[in-house]
């Protein structure tokens, strides 16, 4: 694991909750897996800014905790115009779980992204999705689980912070590649930092914004930024009340329309 930066004790706990529930004998998984990029450019194609949105019933910076039915949710944001649905199936710290995304999965026909704290080959063999995410900060061997997840059938989402491990993503062979703009030590957002990251990206990698998007106007932001595709959780999901959900992905969703209307 990068140790070059501190982690917020969220993190740490997270990060040690994920070591005790990673190992065990599972058996290997082999997923046919549904087209991020291709989903991405059906959107466009359609006008809609592409939407990675997310189920995510708590967090640990949420203001609430939303119990609606997963799969419910997921409709919704599919309703509202989402490309793709990430799924968080971490349950200590976001209340979610493998079970969730299996659900869901065989509900929208959409790609899945499975949002989870992966850190070896064993923590793949859990729950078939489309799109497995992988924390280039968080893993000792980036390039093996990057060729693992590939051989399983996953397309994996390699998560950097920062042009260092966008460098890393790359060598690793990572094809489609998230930028957070959320800072690991202090949990605070700052929208500068895909935009920092993002011009050394090359034209050939699927780019997504992670974290920090709330209204049309970081939409348009991180478009401009060159963000193929933006992972929206909180936004959507409204955890300090109960929202429309797919009203919520709508607004973002066509933020470029009404931009242009």
């Amino acid at each position: 694991m990068n140790s070059r930066t501190e982690l917020a004790p969220a993190v740490r706990s997270i990060l040690e909750t994920a070591r005790e529930r990673s190992g065990g004998d599972r058996e290997r998984l082999s997923v046919e897996a549904r087209s991020l990029p291709d989903a991405l450019a059906r959107a466009e194609a359609d006008g809609r800014v592409p939407i990675v949105a997310e189920v995510k019933p708590t967090s640990p910076t949420a203001d609430g905790t939303r119990s609606d039915d997963p799969v419910e949710l997921a409709e919704a944001m599919v309703e509202g115009g989402a490309a793709a649905i990430s799924v968080l199936t971490e349950p200590s710290h976001f209340g979610g779980s493998p079970d969730a995304l299996r659900r869901v999965r065989e509900a929208v026909d959409v790609p899945a992204l499975r949002k989870d704290f992966v850190l070896d080959e064993d923590g793949m063999d859990v729950v078939e999705a489309d799109l497995l995410l992988l924390i280039a900060r968080f893993v000792d061997d980036l390039e093996g689980l990057v060729a693992a997840a590939r051989e399983r059938g996953f397309q994996p989402l390699v998560e950097v912070h920062d042009r260092e491990e966008l460098e890393a993503a790359l060598e690793a062979g990572a094809e489609i590649v998230g930028v957070n703009n959320r800072d690991l030590a202090r949990l605070e957002v700052d929208l500068g930092t895909f935009e920092s990251v993002s011009p050394h990206a090359p034209d050939d990698v699927t780019l997504i914004a992670e974290s920090g998007v709330s209204t049309p106007e970081d939409v348009r932001r991180m478009r401009e930024a060159g963000a193929d595709a933006l992972l929206v959780g909180s936004a959507i999901m409204d955890h300090g009340g109960d929202g429309d959900v797919a009203e919520n992905a709508r607004q973002l969703t066509r933020a470029e329309i009404t931009d242009n209307e």
